[in-house]
């Protein structure tokens, strides 16, 4: 379990073989490493935190979704995603922009607001951030990140919403 924390982008974690406790204590020391407990944790100078839930450990809810996907929209229901558990690390590593070839950076209005993406083309990976609504906050929240697959690959929506993009990246 503690190689994770070794693993480099584009490596990808191993907890194929791990048991669901051991899975998810892999996945939160490496979630509690680049996000949790990353004080300089931010895009462009922009702090990111987690979406704000009444009720919720925000930072959980956070992990929660980084490491699952949605299996029924009517009841919410998740399940463990191992495609975008895996690449959990990589999050850090793009937000921190130390890739720069085949990435798309930008913003697009779109009919729920503005979001930011970070696209790596080459490994087709997403991060979605939002700027917080609140303009004296100089912050973004992190919505997901996941790799592009199935229908989204097919379909390219990422680089559909980047010829709409904003001039600048918000």
């Amino acid at each position: 379990m503690p190689l994770n924390l070794l693993k480099k982008y584009n490596d990808l974690l191993d907890v194929f073989a791990m048991n669901e406790f051991q899975r998810k204590k892999s996945l939160k020391g490496v979630f509690d490493r680049d996000i949790t407990n990353n004080s300089n944790f931010s895009f462009r100078t922009k702090r990111i935190k987690p979406t704000p839930a009444d009720g919720q450990d925000s930072m959980e809810r956070l992990f929660t979704h980084l490491t699952t996907v949605e299996i029924d929209k009517s009841t919410r229901e998740r399940e463990f995603d191992m495609i975008r558990s895996v690449r959990l690390h990589w999050i850090k590593h793009h937000i921190e922009e130390k890739k720069t070839d085949n990435v798309c950076v930008f913003s697009v209005k779109e009919p729920f607001g503005i979001r930011t993406y970070i696209y790596d083309i080459d490994e087709k990976y997403v991060i979605v951030l939002e700027p917080m609504r609140d303009v004296k906050k100089n912050e973004y929240a992190l919505l997901t990140a996941y790799y592009e697959s199935g229908k989204d690959k097919e379909r390219s929506k990422i680089m559909k919403k980047y010829q709409k993009r904003l001039p600048d990246v918000l």
